[in-house]
């Protein structure tokens, strides 16, 4: 069991452990110079590198679906539209979240309910996408748009190992 107990007119709270008293958990503040260093050690990415790569992954899998339907009867112009549409599906939505949530903010709740209204239009703007991606997209192929999206999607996922430890 764990309890906050406030310690003088400060109001530091202190974790109190009632299970493990043996163990010492100790809490350093970190002085301007040791911020700065730690700072320096962390890695930071931007989420403009992540939008690009997936753009790029993107541009790959319509060249893939071109040489893959390139044998079929409505030729490789279709697969290769439609998967650049899918991977347009999710990097133009990305573009609209990172382009948002790139603006400096005042606050702590203005930044989660920034947040949040740009994830709400990111996903509508998806959902927008696909809807009309078959009056935009001409002899579309489905396998190929998805297809894209997810290999774009999973972009982000590989996003996390470029940080490292």
């Amino acid at each position: 069991m764990n309890q906050l107990v406030s310690h003088g007119l400060k109001r530091e709270f202190v974790k109190v452990s009632w299970e493990d008293e043996s163990e010492e958990q100790s809490c350093k503040t970190l002085s301007r110079a040791e911020a700065q260093q730690l700072r320096r050690t962390l890695t930071w990415f931007s989420p403009w590198r992540v939008i690009a790569v997936q753009a790029l992954v993107g541009m790959l899998c319509a060249g893939v679906a071109a040489a893959v339907t390139m044998g079929s009867a409505t030729g490789s112009a279709a697969g290769f539209w439609s998967a650049l549409y899918g991977a347009a599906s999710v990097v133009v939505p990305n573009i609209l979240l990172a382009r948002g949530m790139t603006k400096p903010t005042s606050s702590p709740m203005a930044s989660a309910s920034g947040f949040m209204f740009w994830e709400m239009l990111k996903i509508g703007a998806a959902i927008a996408m696909l809807v009309i991606a078959a009056k935009v997209v001409p002899n579309l192929s489905w396998p190929a748009l998805l297809a894209a999206m997810v290999v774009c999607m999973k972009v982000n996922w590989f996003a996390l190992l470029w940080r490292g430890r």
